[in-house]
């Protein structure tokens, strides 16, 4: 019998330090999202980290937390719940970190007799501190606890034709009435180093410019490339002239080279080159979380309007739109007859 399990991220339980601690230990000691050795990444999570980020973190997520829960909790939910009906085999929802296990999702397709099991990332562009350890914690948990099943791992769809019309569909639909100078299309950042470790080639990815414009089977893998793939092909649909728009990555941490160039600066300088009217999307993400709720919907627009900017429309995710849904429930139709 065949199942999906849909992962997303995860979240803290509720938004304070007693919650935050923990998930964020969880999230930050796993070795492909700090990618250093061991001890090294518990020095610098326990030892420096985790002493003051718990209350900011804390805070932030209070800024944006909902009456129900967590909005990423929350809207991957509703998200399942539409994906289900439309759909002849069982669906169940599960996230990478927090109390909402991935083997808590195995077990409940195992309970209803599932024994392969499509497992779907919920994340468009490929990135090891995503996808990879998505993917590599289930295949532990099954050899462990559900020897019985087989994966059948759903490829990163960046580019898949239904995503991006989508994805562009929405980014049209929350424009209608906003007479917007620029769109921005703001991506999560990872460290350069990522790109090179996932790149099957060992030499392809140089981040030079030229290099994800460069067909190459790197690109099954490069985070870089699925980024600026995503944007092309939803800027070609929209017919979006290109001093219109852009692209950048935020949520860095200190210390390591990110992917540049850099949203909060990006969107600080934004002003005084006259664009005074600024829509963002986070392509990133397929449900709105704390990175786009209160990162970009709330800071960037405190930063772009301190600096001079007048109208700012943060688009939100897919989230549980219809469209959507119905996309999700044809790719887990095709592959479950």
């Amino acid at each position: 019998m065949k199942g999906v399990l849909l992962v997303n991220l995860g979240s803290p339980e509720s938004p304070t330090t007693k919650d935050v601690k923990p998930y964020l230990d969880e999230f930050l000691m796993d070795k492909y999202v700090i990618d250093v050795p061991y001890l090294l990444r518990a020095f610098l999570v326990r030892g420096i980290i985790l002493r003051k980020r718990p209350e900011e973190s804390a805070h932030a997520y209070a800024k944006i937390w909902w009456e129900e829960g967590s909005p990423l909790v929350v809207l991957s939910e509703r998200m399942q719940k539409k994906v289900q009906p439309l759909v002849n085999v069982p669906v169940s929802l599960a996230m990478r970190y927090g109390t909402m296990t991935i083997e808590k999702g195995l077990q409940e397709l195992h309970e209803k007799g599932v024994t392969e099991v499509m497992l779907f990332p919920l994340y468009p562009q490929y990135a090891m501190a995503s996808t990879l350890t998505i993917l590599v914690k289930a295949e532990e948990i099954r050899k462990k606890k559900f020897p019985h099943m087989t994966f059948t791992d759903v490829p990163a769809f960046y580019n898949k034709p239904d995503y991006i019309k989508n994805l562009a569909d929405s980014i049209q639909k929350h424009l209608v009435g906003f007479d917007y100078d620029h769109l921005l299309f703001s991506y999560h950042g990872i460290p350069e180093r990522h790109i090179r470790k996932t790149d099957v080639t060992k030499s392809h990815c140089k981040i030079d410019g030229s290099c994800c414009n460069t067909p190459s089977p790197a690109h099954d893998f490069c985070y870089r490339h699925q980024c600026y793939e995503t944007t092309r092909q939803v800027i070609k649909l929209l017919g979006i002239p290109a001093d219109k728009y852009s692209l950048t990555f935020q949520s860095r941490l200190a210390g390591d080279k990110w992917l540049e160039p850099y949203t909060d600066v990006e969107i600080d300088n934004m002003p005084a080159k006259g664009i005074k009217k600024l829509a963002v999307v986070t392509p990133a993400f397929v449900s709105d979380c704390l990175e786009t709720l209160e990162e970009i919907a709330m800071r960037a627009k405190e930063d772009f309007e301190a600096k001079g900017g007048e109208e700012f429309l943060a688009i939100p995710c897919l989230n549980d739109d219809d469209e959507w849904c119905q996309t999700v429930s044809n790719w887990i139709n095709d592959w479950s007859k």
